[in-house]
Formats: structure tokens, sequence, C-alpha cells
């Protein structure tokens, strides 16, 4: 630590406490992280994507109906160039079919996404789901 006076500036030789307990704290910070990955690098199994998809809120679009949805990626590992179709149903009649590409769900993650149809979803069978993936 330096020492200011008139004049001169002398440095001390021996540390302050407070720089051994930084120090000290930042080395035991240091290690328990490493440790923690570590552990979760050698103990965590690799688990396939696992997606489930919510639908959050459907509303109308000047071209169309907007229906907004969260993806879940509940596994260990992520999923590349997600496909989640979603379909407009009335019986047993399609009445719309639209899908979206995720890049990527990563794992243990969410990603919201939204797909447009022309017809109103009200009144019809709503089905959306995740269709496919490709590992990365």
């Amino acid at each position: 630590m330096t020492r200011s006076g008139p004049r001169r500036h002398r440095e001390r030789q021996d540390p302050h406490w407070i720089e051994w307990l930084t120090g000290l704290l930042s080395a035991i910070l240091i290690a328990g992280m490493l440790s923690w990955v570590g552990w979760e690098a050698a103990t965590r199994k690799a688990t396939p994507p696992d997606l489930s998809v919510r639908v959050l809120a459907t509303e109308a679009t000047p071209g169309g109906h907007r229906v907004a949805f969260d993806i879940y990626n509940y596994a260990t590992t992520t999923a590349a160039s997600v496909t989640v179709i979603g379909r407009l149903t009335e019986g047993n009649r399609i009445v719309e079919e639209n899908h979206v590409t995720f890049d990527y769900v990563a794992a243990e993650s969410k990603s919201t996404g939204a797909i447009l149809f022309r017809n109103d979803p009200v009144g019809r069978d709503l089905d959306i789901r995740a269709a496919g993936y490709t590992d990365p």
C-alpha cells in the first residue's frame, strides 16, 4: 500500500489485512465455482431433447390471427432446427396448418414464438406441437 506525504510517496512492505481477506475470499469463490462445474460435468447425464409447447395468447391482427406460445426444453441437451406445427381443425377436416422453425432451443430453457393463421382459431381445435429437431 502506498502512503502519500508532502512531496513524496512511500510504499508499505506489508500488505493491509483487507488485501489478504479479498485474496482469500476470491480464491475460495474460484475454487468453489471450478468444483461445481467439474461436478456437473462428471455427474450430469445427457438426455435427448424433451420439447413441450404451451399456448400463451391468441389475438387478432390486420393479416389474420397470431397465436403466441412458449416452447420448453426440459432435457440437458440443446435441440437445433426445432420445427413447431400449428394446426386448426374442425372435426376431421384440417382448416389451416402453418409451421415455424427455431434455430435452437437451449437445454433446460424456453423460447417464445408465434404462429400466424388467416382463419380465426376461436371455435376450432388448435393443436400446436413440436414436430422435429436436429442435433446441433
